[in-house]
């Protein structure tokens, strides 16, 4: 009888790159919230820094989110007044 390992779990974090890759003037994608550092240092990164890199780059991307509705509503009672 032959027993062959079990499969094996994918291990690799996926790329949170969503095609959008265009850097704002602090070097940040503002597709995916990565900076140029973590884009270049990918693919050779552990899993585990890859995963504290996809929560870097969300925390960025929602801090940017924020940044711009203030900036909106802002602009919006400077348009009122």
């Amino acid at each position: 009888m032959s027993s062959s390992p079990p499969p094996s779990a994918p291990t690799a974090v996926p790329s949170p790159c969503r095609s959008q890759c265009k850097l704002d003037e602090d070097k940040v994608c503002i597709g995916c919230g990565r900076t140029i550092d973590d884009i270049r240092a990918w693919r050779d990164m552990p899993d585990a820094e890859r995963l504290a890199c996809v929560a870097r780059a969300e925390a960025r991307r929602l801090a940017a989110s924020e940044a711009a509705s203030a900036s909106d509503s802002v602009r919006a009672a400077v348009e009122r007044l």
